[in-house]
């Protein structure tokens, strides 16, 4: 009895000293994420305009916001943004940690850290960056075609120019830290499984194909997943690399949002938007499972 009690008394010290150590955590989570949270729904069924004006109006502006064209065009934009971003970068991902697995390849490690070394800039510092490469007047790559006597491409006010930039800056700034997942997936794939594909005579390819990716669909579902909401919220890094523009081509979910918000002073209504774009994450994640 002694030593059960003993045993008991012991596992509560571990939990009061686990929930001690997660307090600060639970803490952050709670006042940068659930409050917003709650807030965010019900500002959305008021007229709140960020000062001092807030009635309730019950669904006027769900109504409004699927009325409304600019909206739509916005969640297009979103949408396509994430369809290109999120395969292109997962591939991208893959390959390079494919390439970078091998421990015996010179310089392995130091091309993981160049690689995953982006991911630890901000995301301002990644426009800005790539702003400075794609500049239509001032960017690196248009000196470089100038210079070689062909016609400079009009980045800043092509529609589709600017979406290529978004893409290669969103897949640069990204594919270091799902590479070292992909990479960390690869070494729990038992070798015995590659050894005995090779054994019944599998290509390299086939080996790829029925044991590679099977043994990744765990991580992948998670890189996914995750891919996919990081797409849904970029902001920082689109609104100093295009500003959203030429006109809407580059304004995204979050950038309507705050535009919404913040300029135009409908909170109430942004936080509609909010909303809806939290259920189109909360289905796709769903499917996705």
């Amino acid at each position: 009895m002694n030593i059960s009690v003993r045993k008991k008394n012991n596992l509560d010290t571990k939990q009061k000293w686990a929930l001690f150590f997660c307090a600060p955590n639970i803490l952050f989570f709670l006042i940068f994420f659930v409050i917003p949270a709650t807030l965010g729904i019900s500002y959305s069924f008021t007229n709140y305009n960020g000062l001092s004006r807030m009635d309730f109006v019950g669904l006027v502006n769900y109504v409004k916001l699927f009325k409304d064209l600019e909206f739509y065009k916005v969640l297009f934009n979103t949408i396509k943004f994430t369809l290109v971003s999120v395969p292109l970068g997962y591939f991208t991902a893959l390959f390079l940690a494919l390439l970078l697995n091998n421990e015996k390849i010179k310089g392995n490690s130091l091309m993981r850290i160049l690689i995953y070394w982006p991911t630890l800039l901000s995301t301002i510092m990644v426009g800005l960056t790539w702003r400075w490469i794609f500049g239509e007047n001032f960017g690196i790559l248009n000196y470089i075609l100038q210079s070689f006597d062909l016609e400079k491409i009009k980045w800043a006010t092509d529609s589709n120019a600017a979406f290529i930039t978004t893409i290669i800056a969103f897949v640069w700034a990204n594919c270091g830290t799902n590479m070292l997942i992909f990479i960390g997936g690869l070494k729990q794939i038992p070798q015995s499984l590659h050894e005995a594909a090779k054994i019944d005579g599998a290509t390299a390819l086939q080996d790829f194909i029925h044991v590679t990716l099977p043994g990744l669909s765990a991580v992948s579902f998670m890189i996914v997943i995750l891919s996919i909401i990081t797409a849904f919220k970029s902001f920082a890094m689109v609104l100093t690399l295009t500003g959203g523009g030429p006109g809407s081509a580059t304004t995204y979910m979050i950038q309507y949002i705050y535009q919404t918000g913040f300029d135009k002073m409908q909170v109430g209504y942004s936080s509609a938007a909010s909303m809806v774009m939290f259920a189109i994450l909360l289905i796709v994640s769903v499917i996705q499972t």
